[in-house]
């Protein structure tokens, strides 16, 4: 392994990186920084271009100027359609377990890729996301029984934030909304987890989550993959979700508001995604915080099964999931990018988003 802690196997690893802060850095709203803060992203854009580095000013004109150069320098390339895929005779043990309609899905992505390298510059590899599929594809399928619905709401190509309610400790949510956008969308899209900062810190789980294309948040990650025409996932309620108690089953915690932030200075839409289940999967009876911060950890929550069974009492009950995706909600279009500098209305904006998909469950839930 590289050195330096920004590389793995040789590859470049912003994505993987975890902060310099401790476990204070738990339950902070990783897409906002101070004000006066150089973001990395757009020095990294200008040292690329050759200019001189510019980060975003604080505030006014200056930092009103700085969003647009993201959307007029933004592309990315088009995923090809279905149609447009020959999946090939199998090559191997795993191509003749998978289907000719999974194998052409899971093709359709290998362009995210650099050629050469065989990975995007946030470590995501296709050739271990198909390795991966068929463990989460058997979840997807046999363990949670995933139904869903409302996937027209979802772009053909081009940027979006799916705004998903979180829960049920380990992110399987996440996992099973990528296999249903992966396999209900035509071209196929990968969509693209942001994960807790602490999950960066965990060894081997920080790089498989990398590999299967999943990107711990951070505000330059957030806006990379924006810029490139991906679809990007958040989970606004963070820490705070998985851990809720189950007397708050499927109530939504309070957001943190960077993800507004960003789609207002991107100019993109928002699209609500219930996740029904998640809740229910690891029912948490109480959480005993005291420990959880002298471990280091963001939880440590009492189940029927945890920890009176060790490790196997954090396999989540086999329940029904149903996702369900909302019409987008195009705040860009109501609101531009020097919007966002006003920190009042950003807030009353995700309390606006929040009110949208706590309606959303609510009514799916019947």
């Amino acid at each position: 392994m590289h050195p330096d802690p920004l590389w793995l196997d040789g590859i470049p690893g912003e994505a993987l990186a975890p902060p310099d802060e401790g476990p204070a850095c738990l339950g902070s709203d990783p897409l906002l920084t101070l004000a006066g803060a150089s973001d990395p992203f757009f020095e990294r854009l200008d040292r690329l271009r050759g200019a001189p580095a510019l980060g975003p000013p604080a505030s006014g004109p200056e930092r009103e100027a700085a969003a647009p150069r993201v959307r007029r320098n933004r592309h990315w390339t088009v995923t090809p359609s279905l149609s447009e895929i020959d999946p090939g005779e199998p090559s191997d043990l795993l191509d003749r377990w998978l289907d000719d309609d999974l194998r052409q899905r899971l093709q359709a992505l290998s362009h995210l890729a650099h050629a050469e390298s065989g990975y995007d510059r946030f470590g995501f590899s296709p050739a271990a996301f198909r390795r991966a599929v068929p463990f989460f594809l058997g979840l997807y399928r046999h363990w949670f029984r995933v139904r869903s619905e409302g996937h027209e709401h979802l772009p053909s190509e081009g940027p979006a934030i799916l705004v998903a309610n979180h829960g049920g400790l380990l992110p399987f949510d996440g996992a099973m909304a990528v296999v249903d956008v992966l396999l209900h969308t035509d071209p196929p899209r990968l969509v693209r987890s942001i994960v807790d900062r602490w999950a960066g810190t965990l060894p081997f789980v920080n790089v498989f989550f990398a590999r299967t294309g999943q990107v711990v948040g951070t505000r330059e990650n957030f806006l990379g993959l924006l810029s490139e025409g991906q679809l990007a996932l958040v989970f606004p309620e963070g820490m705070s979700g998985i851990r809720k108690p189950v007397t708050q089953r499927y109530r939504l915690q309070p957001f943190h508001v960077g993800f507004v932030e960003l789609a207002l200075r991107t100019r993109v839409p928002l699209v609500p995604v219930a996740i029904i289940g998640s809740d229910d999967q690891a029912p948490i009876l109480f959480d005993l915080a005291p420990l959880a911060r002298r471990l280091g950890l963001p939880a440590f929550p009492v189940t029927p099964t945890f920890p009176w069974l060790g490790p196997l009492g954090l396999v989540p009950y086999p329940v029904p999931y149903r996702i369900v995706y909302g019409p987008a909600l195009p705040l860009h279009e109501r609101f531009g990018p020097e919007d966002a500098d006003d920190a009042r209305l950003v807030q009353h904006l995700a309390d606006e988003v929040r009110r949208t998909l706590q309606t959303l469950l609510d009514r799916r839930r019947r």
